[in-house]
């Protein structure tokens, strides 16, 4: 599973740029135009034709599999349009660290479930659980990074995953089935995407025993295994001519051939592994 996950890393890495830029910066904009339109036509006759309705898309109209994303999620001009900014910063965040690859096939892959969940339990999929989706995916990636609530509440994004996990705890325990599925049917692509690295923004007691154990193993291999700085210096390049120092796991970059790139070591990796800062905080850990 560790190699297939490193395949999938190298993969995404060297497709880095194919695929939509920008994804959500189109996405805020065909929401807010939508929005404009829902407010323009009394009738809804715009979002009657694109929301997702299990009874037309089962009679040819899969376009709604789709549209419903540009569905907007609060009719409050205001709190629609901090949402709409929210996920745009976060999207645009995840892509750039990513790339714009990777961070489609998350997102389309996550409207693919959605879709299924959809289809089979017979609800209404809507643009909300997707987009929740996001904000897992940036606080798993950058848990310590702090943002502003309605620009002004100043919060760790991993309390806002702690938040979003109790949700959907309650919304599994309080809905009736098959309702209550829902939810966990949304999770699933970020569990695909992340796997063992959802421990990053999981609460210290949940993951306390488990940070012991790696922590007193840890002891014994530091003192066992003292780092040597000169560890890379049998090694070559792909050209197999110039020596280098540091070379990243993931997509086996080095500093010789790339020398303003910079290179880190990964703590929770067992071993000394190196990574570029394109992968330090985007990777599988060896264990």
């Amino acid at each position: 599973m560790k190699n297939l996950r490193r395949d999938f890393e190298r993969f995404c890495y060297r497709h880095r740029n194919k695929g939509i830029p920008n994804l959500m910066l189109f996405i805020a904009l065909g929401t807010a135009i939508m929005y404009v339109f829902m407010m323009i036509d009394p009738s809804n006759l715009l979002y009657s034709a694109l929301c997702f309705d299990r009874t037309s898309i089962l009679h040819g109209q899969i376009w709604r599999l789709v549209t419903y994303i540009f569905i907007p999620s609060d009719s409050n001009p205001l709190l629609l349009a901090i949402s709409l900014f929210f996920y745009y910063y976060i999207g645009r965040a995840i892509e750039s660290s990513w790339g714009p690859f990777r961070f489609n096939l998350f997102y389309f892959t996550g409207m693919l479930i959605t879709d299924i969940a959809a289809l089979l339990l017979g609800v209404n999929a809507t643009v909300g659980n997707l987009n929740l989706s996001l904000v897992l995916a940036f606080a798993t990636m950058f848990p310590e990074n702090q943002v502003l609530l309605f620009f002004i509440i100043p919060l760790k994004m991993k309390y806002l995953a702690w938040v979003y996990f109790a949700l959907t705890i309650w919304e599994v325990i309080a809905y009736p089935l098959p309702y209550n599925l829902f939810p966990i049917f949304a999770l699933l692509n970020y569990f695909l995407f992340f796997g063992s690295d959802i421990l990053a923004v999981l609460p210290d007691f949940l993951t306390r025993g488990r940070g012991r154990k790696k922590s007193f193993g840890s002891f014994f291999t530091q003192k066992k295994q003292k780092p040597n700085p000169n560890w890379a210096s049998g090694y070559q390049s792909k050209s197999g001519q110039k020596p280098y120092r540091h070379k990243c796991t993931v997509c086996g970059r080095t500093d010789t051939d790339y020398p303003n790139l910079e290179f880190r070591y990964c703590s929770k990796c067992k071993g000394y592994y190196c990574y570029c800062i394109d992968h330090i905080n985007n990777h599988a850990h060896i264990q």
